[in-house]
This record gives C-alpha cells, sequence and structure tokens, in this order.
C-alpha cells in the first residue's frame, strides 16, 4: 500500500475530477497498481465530459458530404469513455460516487 500522502493528483485532470481523485486516495489504502487504474478512471471521466460539451455545444449529428445525417466523432468519444470509467471502477472494486 502507498502512503496517502505519497501519491500526487494528476495535474493535467480537472479540478472537480483533482478533487474526487483526492477524496479517493484519502479514503482508501491503494496499492500502486490501483492509483494507476484510479488515474485512467479520472482521465476517462473527464475525456468524457469533454466530449459532452462539445455534443452539448455542436449536437449529436451533422450531414455530411453527401447531405445525409451523420454521428459526431464525439458521440463514440463520450460512449467509450463512460465504459471505462465504469469498468475501471469496477476493477477498483471501492464504493465510491462520481466526480
Amino acid at each position: 500500500m502507498m502512503s496517502k500522502s505519497t501519491v500526487k493528483t494528476p495535474k493535467h485532470l480537472e479540478p472537480p475530477t483533482r478533487r474526487w481523485f483526492r477524496s479517493v486516495v484519502d479514503s482508501y489504502s491503494l496499492a500502486p497498481h490501483h492509483i494507476r487504474l484510479l488515474t485512467l478512471a479520472a482521465e476517462s471521466w473527464d475525456r468524457g465530459q469533454q466530449a459532452r460539451e462539445i455534443l452539448s455545444r455542436e449536437g449529436l449529428t451533422y450531414n455530411d458530404r453527401f447531405g445525409q445525417p451523420a454521428s459526431r466523432p464525439a458521440v463514440a468519444i463520450e460512449r467509450d469513455s463512460r465504459i471505462s470509467f465504469a469498468r475501471l471502477l469496477r476493477e477498483l472494486n471501492l464504493e465510491i460516487g462520481t466526480p
């Protein structure tokens, strides 16, 4: 198990996600591989939120070069990030909420 004070919160995470990361580290005794999984989960959450912001701004679809509606790439990014986040939390097997 790693000492809670030696675990550094990743600087590239969004502020709410950094607070969530820190709260999980402070609440549980985590091994180094758990810290890596937690970091990946936090990154997945942030990526999904970025995609959600794009979709809120630009919509779910656009018209392709043939004038047909097509799904924006951010739809797949959001979906994949949600799946990744959920799987990583399951792997951590902790009773924690979302950021």
